[in-house]
């Protein structure tokens, strides 16, 4: 599990207009950890983490759209029925309030990274640790440092 950074890019509801943000990170070579997109009647919201936080904020910025910064947990699970269900279950017997989350894809067997927004990180993060430490469910935890927030 890490703390990361999610940027939360507002997008105008236009063709094209997504495809040049993904296109501008792709171009610095940063890698998508996960995003999602959610639209409204006029514009589109897109949240992403990336591998490189800083470089990632400097592309955004150059595009010149709304973009607003919160930090998330990143957290790798095994891509198998109940992973996801057991880790929200670990935050919940601590009362951390899950506020959204999304999922990435993941190979058959292999794993995937679950993006978690919630509203008490510290308290989240022990929870987890704990949890993975006295090995309910078996799930595995990103052990990985956001280079955004040493």
């Amino acid at each position: 599990m890490a703390m990361m950074t999610q940027f939360s890019v507002f997008l105008i509801n236009k063709p094209g207009v997504l495809a040049q943000v993904i296109d501008a990170v792709a171009q610095a070579k940063i890698n998508v950890v996960a995003l999602t997109i959610v639209d409204a009647q006029e514009h589109g919201v897109l949240r992403v983490v990336g591998d490189e936080p800083e470089r990632l904020r400097g592309v955004l910025g150059k595009l010149n759209l709304p973009t607003h910064e919160n930090a998330v947990l990143a957290v790798e699970l095994s891509n198998r029925p109940g992973a996801l269900a057991t880790v929200l279950g670990g935050l919940a017997q601590q009362h951390v309030n899950i506020e959204y989350a999304y999922v990435t894809a993941g190979a058959p067997g292999g794993k995937t990274t679950g993006i978690l927004k919630v509203d008490q990180i510290d308290k989240a993060q022990k929870a987890l640790a704990a949890h993975a430490k006295h090995g309910q469910g078996k799930t595995d935890y990103r052990n990985r440092v956001d280079p955004g927030r040493r």
